[in-house]
């Protein structure tokens, strides 16, 4: 098994606002890094190289980001201790607060690609009957463990 996550805003001005540059002139960099990273297996994008552009079913105005891990530990290692971590610090500068779930992490068979519809059933179920072995967030791991790995492996 692999672990999908799909995590989920909106964006406080425009994508081509100035006050998004920030932001936006760092996410291919953002997703290079995560394709370099150990653990990482897919990534869903547009033509563009990012999934900004991509529409969420039922909701044109939400910016998504869909991706497929070995595990809990190297996405956990990518979002926290990675530069990637600066970024995800400053996501209150980009995005406005939801009063919703806006990451879902689950299951996925090795060969399986999920799509946007399956991720936002995820993401609402979670909402709907909390942390569950079919979607969860972050609050329902243990993060020491993937902590101490991602110490050991520097």
């Amino acid at each position: 098994m692999k672990l999908a996550q799909l995590n989920v805003g909106y964006a406080r001005y425009s994508t081509d606002d100035p006050r998004m540059a920030e932001f936006m002139n760092n996410l291919d960099r953002m997703n290079a890094l995560a394709e370099r990273s150990p653990g990482f297996v897919w990534r869903m994008k547009s033509d563009s190289g990012n999934a900004t552009d991509i529409a969420v079913p039922g909701d044109a105005e939400m910016i998504s980001n869909l991706s497929v891990w070995d595990d809990v530990a190297s996405l956990g290692h990518y979002v926290f201790n990675t530069l990637h971590a600066r970024f995800y610090e400053k996501g209150t500068n980009w995005f406005k607060p939801m009063k919703t779930p806006h990451f879902v992490m689950w299951p996925v068979a090795d060969n399986h690609i999920p799509n946007l519809e399956e991720a936002m059933d995820r993401l609402h179920h979670l909402h709907k009957h909390g942390a569950s072995d079919h979607a969860f967030g972050w609050d329902a791991v243990d993060t020491s463990a993937w902590r101490r790995c991602a110490m050991a492996a520097g």
